[in-house]
């Protein structure tokens, strides 16, 4: 069954019916054929509305009178209000995945999106830890769990999963227990697009698993908790901002480590493989990247870092 439709939001108030006919079926294409994430969809449901708002308001009485002026023009004014080059991008690709489908299920005679060009990003580097703060963040978190209470040997697991796996907070509390390998010491996650990956993980991170398992989760354990790993206070399923809430807390006792989320710990645990020598395919793999250009990212971070090390070690820099 396709997924149940989302409330109306506010903007849609002034589409008329055909428009918020065609937007909707795009919503149920994005869900239920396509897989996209709640986020995902909502975002571009978003995106397309106010593209069809400007197009009505610019003379465009149904879906079909479309064409890539409006989309160009569109874009236009939305960089002439002060979006992020990021958030442009993102709209430009949800004109793309829209124009697309509406050509071919017959909305549009052409598909006017595959001549959009999508506006220049400037990729700034994400923050990351150096591997001395990692490690210290993690031996605050063991020395906190050592005295028994659950939460403290939740938040240590929570930690360590997101450092020694890179997966994304998501990903993260969305483990069942079943997810879990301990003879190969790998995770099964289902990452963006529903996909699957296996993610191997080391010995701190079993420790951690184990001590959780036979004594901080069954202490939480309630009818709530089902066969979900990482179980919050009341016993059901962890929620992200704890665990977001988790990895700020901790590192604010990590002296000279940036404030850095979940996503900091992804981005330091994929630099941390490149330093080490790991291959761009592999860190492909355990981050679930669709492409490898998403990756190289942290290529120069690694080489950003070691810029920031010679200047201030070397006489002559």
């Amino acid at each position: 069954m396709p997924p149940a439709a989302a409330p109306a939001p506010a903007e849609l108030d002034d589409l008329p019916e055909g428009f918020l006919e065609v937007v909707e079926a795009f919503r149920v294409h994005l869900a239920a054929e396509l897989g996209r994430s709640e986020h995902t969809v909502r975002a571009y449901v978003g995106d397309v509305t106010r593209l069809l708002r400007r197009a009505r308001a610019e003379g465009a009485t149904g879906v079909a009178d479309l064409d890539l002026g409006d989309l160009r023009g569109w874009l236009a004014q939305e960089g002439a209000q002060g979006h992020a080059r990021s958030t442009l991008a993102r709209r430009a690709a949800a004109a793309r995945v829209f124009a697309t489908w509406a050509h071919k299920r017959g909305y549009l005679d052409t598909d006017p999106g595959d001549r959009l060009a999508t506006p220049a990003q400037h990729r700034s580097l994400p923050g990351v830890l150096k591997q001395s703060e990692a490690t210290a963040l993690l031996d605050l978190a063991t020395v906190a769990a050592d005295d028994g209470d659950p939460a403290h040997q939740r938040d240590l697991l929570v930690l360590e999963l997101l450092y020694a796996t890179g997966m994304r907070v998501g990903e993260l509390v969305g483990l069942d227990l079943d997810d879990v390998d301990d003879g190969r010491r790998t995770v099964r996650v289902l990452g963006k697009g529903a996909k699957e990956r296996t993610v191997p993980y080391g010995a701190p991170a079993q420790r951690a698993l184990d001590i959780w398992r036979a004594e901080g989760r069954p202490r939480l354990l309630t009818s709530a908790s089902g066969r979900a790993l990482l179980l919050g206070a009341r016993g059901g399923r962890l929620d992200q901002r704890a665990a977001r809430s988790t990895v700020h807390r901790m590192l604010g006792h990590v002296p000279g480590a940036p404030d850095l989320g979940p996503h900091g710990l992804r981005h330091s645990a994929a630099t941390h493989l490149v330093e080490g020598g790991a291959d761009l395919r592999s860190i492909q793999e355990i981050l679930g990247h669709a492409t490898l250009a998403t990756t190289q990212v942290y290529t120069h971070v690694s080489v950003e870092r070691l810029r920031a090390t010679y200047e201030q070690a070397h006489p002559r820099a």
